[in-house]
């Protein structure tokens, strides 16, 4: 009897052994974050929505979109507290700071403009109009043009930083994830994310150049981010939870990756070599790229934790946090 039992339970054992390595496939089991939390900081204003992000590092300013209260806090980072909040953007959603131009981008839904803030005196000094839906947005250097995606209108509305004018509207045949500027081809990049393509735009004619499809794995094609040392693409699909890897030298689709559930922001830090990819439900997924992608790690930060935001100089992680027992936050990781 005894001879019968223990050949069952070894191939029960190995059957469940089994089982639970097929669930996990692609998965990555770490034994601990990589990261450890530093401080959770008090932000201003009520536990509403927030989005974007940017970060001056020379500065030591975070600019942080508070969509649900309008409106744009500034956070010191040596200082760790709200400085200041800059009112009345409505539903605020992109917000970008362009350290050479000390300059601040925010795109506004309500009005659909893109409003500009002076850096040194935290004033709004323009308002331009932005489309249908303005939302992420990409400085173009060598231009002088700024590259708003008009996620509902499916254009890319083009601004001339110089004069606060918009100078032209590209369209582009499907509603827009992020776009982002690539400083070596100076090209700018745009998810098309209702038909999963990635578009390249040059910014001297101001139109599409080219239009590459991403794997039928990816449905949503929303954030966006351009490893230039390394001649990468990442681009997050919402729809799928998929990571496509896209290589800028041989314009192509190279791997993707499951990552967490409804990706949103990325972010890179590029001393330590780690792609983030913060989801809307809170968790995150790590990569480290070089001499290959692969993921170290995927797990839960923090309720709504779907924006994130690297600062080079320091190490740290900033991750925005709506609603931590009644109030918002940031979480401060290293």
């Amino acid at each position: 009897m005894n001879s019968l039992v223990e050949p069952t339970t070894m191939f029960l054992s190995r059957f469940l052994t089994f089982l639970i390595l097929l669930s996990c496939a692609g998965c990555v089991i770490a034994e601990e974050i990589p990261l450890h939390e530093l401080m959770d900081v008090p932000l201003a204003g009520h536990a509403t929505r927030l989005d974007y992000a940017s970060l001056d590092p020379a500065k030591h300013l975070l600019f942080i979109a508070h969509l649900g209260d309008s409106n744009i806090m500034v956070f010191d980072t040596e200082k760790n507290k709200v400085i200041q909040v800059i009112p009345h953007i409505e539903h605020v959603h992109g917000v970008l700071v362009v350290p050479e131009l000390n300059r601040v981008y925010a795109s506004a839904t309500t009005t659909n403009e893109v409003v500009v803030i002076d850096e040194t005196s935290l004033r709004e000094i323009a308002r331009i109009p932005g489309g249908i839906y303005p939302d992420g947005m990409a400085y173009a250097s060598r231009e002088h043009k700024l590259y708003v995606s008009d996620e509902h209108g499916k254009t890319e509305t083009v601004i001339n930083t110089v004069n606060n004018q918009r100078v032209a509207t590209i369209p582009l045949g499907s509603e827009v994830g992020n776009s982002q500027y690539d400083p070596v081809s100076h090209h700018v990049f745009v998810n098309a994310q209702t038909t999963n393509e990635l578009l390249e735009i040059d910014p001297l004619p101001d139109r599409v150049i080219n239009r590459y499809p991403l794997t039928h794995e990816c449905i949503g094609a929303h954030g966006l981010l351009i490893d230039a040392t390394d001649r990468l693409a990442f681009i997050a699909c919402e729809g799928t939870h998929i990571l496509v890897e896209f290589n800028l030298l041989s314009r192509s689709v190279m791997q993707s990756y499951i990552i967490v559930n409804q990706p949103d922001v990325l972010a890179f830090d590029e001393g330590q070599r780690l792609l983030y990819i913060a989801g809307e439900q809170g968790s995150v997924s790590l990569f480290r790229v070089g001499h290959g992608v692969n993921k170290i790690w995927q797990g839960l930060i923090g309720n709504n934790a779907h924006v994130v935001v690297t600062d080079p100089q320091t190490g740290r992680v900033y991750f925005p946090l709506m609603n931590v027992n009644g109030s918002p936050v940031l979480r401060i990781m290293h």
